[in-house]
């Protein structure tokens, strides 16, 4: 797994396997660095049905799919995957040491790349609604798709005004589906909504799916989309992080420099756990700067030649 003749020393361990995680083992492998990817299979990618933002893939890609090729791409190049979630990491003098599944391991330096999940609508339907492009998850990358169409967003009140907003140009019926009561009219995002021409349907509906699209039902009536975009936040994966003292954001993400290192000296992170923008040519992008800094500074190892 090594080529640094040490084994039970790791000169990186990346912590995640999404398009991230596996952008570094690739880049790490091919600088002859020794690095093992931790990946309990859970990567936000997963969810993607299809992806047509993704460079390189003209006729689209699943997130599965993508998953796949990017993983076997590292392993051409001997990337060590160990199928778990790591439980903790702590220091160890200079060094840092992985815990999981009753497990240790012990590295030079740390990447992580645990990215983050959504939170989703509590309903048994939901990873089919998904599969059929009726739930959407990201408006950046898959709004093209839902050009003239009738689009909903549901959320909270306050949360959902702007990405209605954002949804305007993309469509001409754009509709909130706010989960509360409260509707404040002098509210500036929601003042910009409506000025767009997007409209709020009653308060405190029920979000529906019949096999093919999302419905949204009030004492009013039931309203039908073709998408529906939730925004209920996310669950963040930066407690490891927060664990070692890492600075991070009032929303829990975690905070970086320029060539992605957090506070804590050989602690790097990238992807959707880092604050930013979560798509998939940014997550491989940080994990490209992270890798390069990474092997410039970590220990030189002279290539002996083979044999």
């Amino acid at each position: 797994m090594s080529d640094s003749g040490a084994d039970d020393l790791l000169d990186v361990a990346i912590v995640g396997g999404g398009p991230a995680g596996l952008t570094a083992a690739t880049y790490l492998r091919r600088f002859h660095r020794s690095c093992a990817v931790f990946d309990d299979g859970d990567s936000r990618a997963r969810w993607i049905p299809e992806s047509n933002n993704c460079p390189g893939f003209p006729n689209g890609v699943s997130g599965v799919e993508l998953l796949l090729r990017m993983r076997r791409q590292a392993g051409e190049f001997d990337a060590h995957f160990e199928p778990v979630r790591v439980d903790s990491i702590e220091r160890e003098g200079e060094n840092f040491v992985l815990n999981a599944d009753g497990r240790q391991w012990r590295a030079r330096s740390v990447i992580l790349a645990t990215g983050l999940s959504d939170k989703l609508p509590d309903a048994p339907w939901v990873e089919e609604a998904v599969a059929r492009h009726a739930l959407r998850l990201c408006s950046i990358c898959d709004a093209y798709e839902a050009t003239d169409t009738r689009i909903g967003v549901y959320g909270l009140l306050k949360d959902i005004a702007s990405h209605g907003t954002f949804l305007r140009s993309y469509s001409e019926h754009v509709w909130l589906l706010p989960i509360d009561q409260d509707q404040d009219e002098t509210d500036e995002a929601l003042r910009a909504a409506l000025g767009a021409g997007v409209e709020v349907l009653p308060a405190g509906g029920t979000l529906g799916f019949d096999g093919e699209r999302c419905t949204w039902t009030t004492a009013e009536g039931t309203s039908v989309f073709d998408s529906v975009y939730p925004y209920l936040g996310c669950h963040t994966s930066a407690g490891l992080a927060d664990a070692l003292g890492v600075r991070l954001t009032d929303g829990g993400e975690i905070v970086v420099d320029r060539n992605q290192a957090t506070s804590v000296p050989g602690l790097y992170a990238i992807g959707d756990v880092v604050s930013g923008l979560n798509q998939i040519s940014v997550a491989v992008g940080q994990a490209a700067l992270a890798a390069t800094r990474l092997h410039n500074q970590l220990p030189l190892v002279p290539r002996a030649q083979p044999g």
